[in-house]
């Protein structure tokens, strides 16, 4: 996390946390929008993922589709630089004082 311009992360703790919880068997799920006027939709582990995260992972490489389910939606996993990227953050996070986390867990 610290070695990309912070100001580009959207909300730095909660992309953290999803970061966290993508794997191998926990893929992001992306449910595509279709012509009715319903966008697409992220999902990881039962929960929507908010936009602005999902799409910062895929344009920056950081998840990659790895097939469909059975019901349509997009399987996308951590890439390399992925993995790369979660631990520089979990490392990073962990290197912060309470008050720094709460900060940045409030504002982003």
């Amino acid at each position: 996390m610290d070695s990309s311009p912070t100001n580009f992360i959207p909300t730095r703790a909660q992309t953290l946390d999803v970061l966290r919880h993508i794997g191998t068997h926990r893929p992001l799920l992306m449910l595509p929008g279709d012509d009715c006027g319903f966008g697409t939709l992220w999902v990881l582990d039962g929960q929507q993922v908010p936009p602005a995260i999902a799409k910062y992972l895929m344009r920056s490489g950081f998840v990659a589709d790895a097939g469909a389910t059975g019901f349509g939606a997009r399987m996308l996993t951590l890439t390399d630089s992925g993995k790369r990227f979660r631990d520089n953050g979990v490392r990073w996070w962990k290197n912060l004082g309470y008050l720094q986390r709460l900060k940045i867990t409030i504002f982003g």
